[in-house]
């Protein structure tokens, strides 16, 4: 048979080899995508796309073989010819055995990656390849089963292949004819059309084929490797991704800024120019004879998932207590789905773009804007804290290039309780932030330090004895947010005894939910995280607005007693009257969502926005057409509200002009 097959395909001649590789993968990558979609095949019924996906992901199939072919075949006239015959016969060999291996290997490994992050593989699975010495360990203790069926599926495509591509490799001479050379400008043209996939403007990407409301659904059509590949590609083209969803100037985008200013009540004087457009004058809610200390605790995937009193399963209680002690955001939302960017948002009250975290750009790595910058110069000591390796997502260079005077991580803990894949334990974490904060205290000099955790991170590692167990094994999430809940009420027990408690206000805050999915354009409800600042003498409150985390840093500052110019967009909350409605911005793939109230618009590439409202009871994004009323209208002005919240910070991180007044 395969001797037979292989006399028929050269007739082919120098074709011969990439035309087994379609022959082969084509049918492989759609079994794939069949297996997907029988696998998810509850959220594929909800959209009706069972025909799009298989139809569309055939499509989609051949791009990627396009890709790999488009080399080859520009090469063909060099080597291809009888001087070159040898060479030739050997590259094919090796260019359609990597290609054949790389992706059946990357649909192999597709499902582990669905099942944690509920996409194909994509930008993150890039971003992870950068850090060996955690994702390692966390692969080892975490995903083990799906490590050795990718390996598994590595070697057995390696064999199965080369025994394929044996016959071609023996091949003693040419099988090339004048047609054959004839024919390869028309073929050269038919895979670079196929390539492009349209005759439209763009090329094909992505978001053409985001053909329902339910983003993972959306990903089945394609193939890991294509959505690794043009993760790739924008990484190289991350400053200008916000205009995916519209154009506007910055004077336009300023416009839009100052809109929503007025809709929210904020009376903050914008006092910039076209350098610092954003800069604000604040003035402090609170004033003080001495402003306090400030310490942020990011909880890692901390979502409102896990909080009993938001809708949650009943795992944070030492969370639980402490929200009667100081104010607690009912309605608080995160800016995206990723660690950096509730740094970016908390940190830097940066709001989110489709672009990489700021924490990881290029042009952002100096004379960016932090709450360090501004605390800086009002003779405060700025410090990181982490019980892993502060390399990871770049965050240590970010810090340290932008005023953080230390950064205590890994190394910096002796004889730890307990470590695991990420670092030492959250206890240890904590331990050590209480060492510090004592040390900064008895200084005498004010301080700021940003705390974050770890321990809920997969493959959720913690110490025995701490906590009993809930309804599950012990390296689980719900777990090990128990553990973490519990390091951090030890924690508390401690601060409120200490002399800095007077002193200090502190944040508890989710960076992101655990695991950001759903079959609406922008899963909300696992955007929804807890808020509790307490400490000093901050009252009791709960606060019933609409939230975004970049509205945290501005309402800190004001709570400490300091009167500041900053270039931030967040609210300040202590200033707000209430019964406001509020609102939040979301970062999702490359959908966006706006939310004031419970009114949402949610802004997608090459596509018309979508508006609808969200049902806190039912947790769901409700969708509807755009009605001919008045309302259209108001949603209209909805729509430019966020398109301008998007763009300026792309204008304004391309610009580098977010940062203090010089």
């Amino acid at each position: 048979m395969s001797s037979f097959f292989w006399r028929t395909l050269n007739r082919a001649g120098f074709y011969a080899p990439l035309l087994a590789m379609y022959l082969l993968t084509l049918p492989l990558l759609t079994l794939s995508r069949v297996g997907l979609t029988l696998w998810q095949s509850d959220r594929v019924l909800a959209t009706g796309a069972w025909a799009d996906i298989l139809l569309q992901g055939v499509r989609v199939d051949l791009i990627m073989l396009g890709l790999i072919s488009i080399i080859p075949l520009l090469l063909a006239p060099l080597f291809a010819a009888r001087p070159g015959w040898v060479w030739w016969r050997r590259f094919s060999h090796f260019w359609v055995l990597a290609a054949i291996t790389l992706l059946v290997f990357m649909e192999a490994i597709t499902p582990g990656f669905i099942a944690e992050y509920d996409t194909r593989p994509n930008r993150l699975f890039i971003e992870y390849l950068q850090y060996p010495h955690e994702v390692i360990p966390m692969l080892w203790n975490g995903f083990r089963v799906h490590v050795f069926v990718g390996l598994g599926a590595l070697a057995l495509t390696l064999w199965l292949v080369m025994g394929y591509l044996r016959p071609w490799l023996q091949q003693a001479r040419p099988a090339t004819t004048g047609k054959h050379w004839l024919a390869l400008p028309l073929v050269v043209l038919l895979v670079a059309f196929s390539v492009r996939s349209t005759t439209d403007h763009r090329p094909a990407n992505p978001a053409m084929f985001a053909i329902t409301t339910d983003s993972m659904v959306n990903t089945l059509i394609l193939n890991s490797s294509w959505s690794v590949a043009h993760a790739i590609y924008n990484l190289r083209h991350e400053n200008k991704s916000s205009e995916i969803y519209g154009e506007m100037t910055q004077t336009q985008a300023m416009d839009q800024i100052r809109a929503s200013r007025s809709y929210l009540r904020d009376q903050r004087p914008l006092i910039g120019d076209a350098n610092l457009p954003t800069l604000t004058q604040q003035t402090a809610s609170v004033q003080r004879d001495k402003p306090l200390n400030l310490v942020i605790i990011l909880q890692e995937s901390l979502g409102a998932t896990f909080v009993e009193s938001l809708g949650g399963v009943p795992v944070t209680p030492e969370l639980e207590k402490l929200k009667a002690e100081g104010w607690w955001f009912e309605n608080l939302y995160a800016t995206g789905t990723r660690s950096v960017r509730g740094i970016e948002a908390v940190v830097t009250g940066f709001p989110p773009t489709p672009a990489q975290s700021v924490v990881k750009l290029s042009k952002s790595q100096d004379n960016f804007f932090t709450l360090a910058s501004l605390l800086k110069t009002k003779g405060y000591l700025t410090e990181f804290i982490y019980g892993g390796e502060a390399h990871f997502d770049n965050m240590r260079t970010f810090f340290i290039n932008n005023d953080f005077d230390q950064v205590v991580d890994e190394k910096d803990y002796v004889n730890p309780v307990f470590m695991g894949s990420w670092g030492v334990s959250d206890e240890d974490l904590f331990n050590k932030t209480h060492e510090q904060l004592l040390k900064h205290h008895d200084s005498g000099q004010p301080f700021f330090s940003l705390v974050f955790t770890s321990s809920n991170h997969s493959p959720f590692e913690f110490p025995d004895g701490r906590i009993s167990l809930y309804e599950q094994p012990k390296a689980t999430d719900n777990n090990a947010v128990k553990y973490a809940d519990y390091a951090m009420g030890q924690f508390f027990k401690q601060a409120k005894d200490s002399p800095y408690w007077k002193d200090t206000v502190f944040l508890v805050v989710a960076d992101h939910d655990i695991r950001v999915r759903g079959d609406d354009l922008v899963p909300i409800k696992h955007f929804h995280i807890p808020g509790l600042i307490l400490g000093a003498d901050i009252q009791p409150r709960v606060l019933k607005t609409v939230a975004s985390q970049i509205d945290l840093p501005t309402t800190l500052i004001s709570l400490m007693g300091i009167d500041a110019v900053h270039p931030m967009l967040g609210r300040d909350l202590s200033s707000e009257p209430d019964g406001l409605p509020g609102r939040a911005m979301m970062q999702y793939e490359q959908n966006y969502a706006w939310m004031e109230g419970d009114k949402v618009v949610v802004l997608r590439p090459g596509k018309p926005a979508s508006y609808g409202h969200y049902d806190r009871d039912r947790k769901t994004l409700l969708t509807a057409p755009m009605p001919d009323s008045s309302r259209n209208i108001q949603q209209m002005a909805m729509s430019k509200r966020a398109l301008g919240h998007v763009l300026l910070p792309s204008i304004l991180y391309r610009e580098q002009d977010y940062h203090l007044p010089m």
